[in-house]
């Protein structure tokens, strides 16, 4: 027996990829998608490199970012 679904609807909306904000600033990005790239050659040495960095980098003020709620 199939469930039904409404439409546009996931049937695992937990796996759903979130948009990128609209808003994130240059080093952000790259330092994302630096991570990302990271974690799927399972650096996972990279990977703590590029939060650290991230989140070094959010603490100045340089950062166009806002803070995640």
């Amino acid at each position: 027996m199939s469930v039904q679904r409404p439409e546009g609807q996931s049937a695992h909306p937990e796996l759903v990829a979130t948009e990128p904000q609209l808003n994130s600033c240059d080093p952000c990005h790259h330092l994302t998608l630096a991570e990302a790239e990271a974690n799927a050659e399972f650096d996972w040495s990279k990977a703590t490199d590029c939060r650290v960095l991230l989140k070094r980098h959010r603490a100045t003020g340089e950062c166009l970012t806002p803070e995640p709620e």
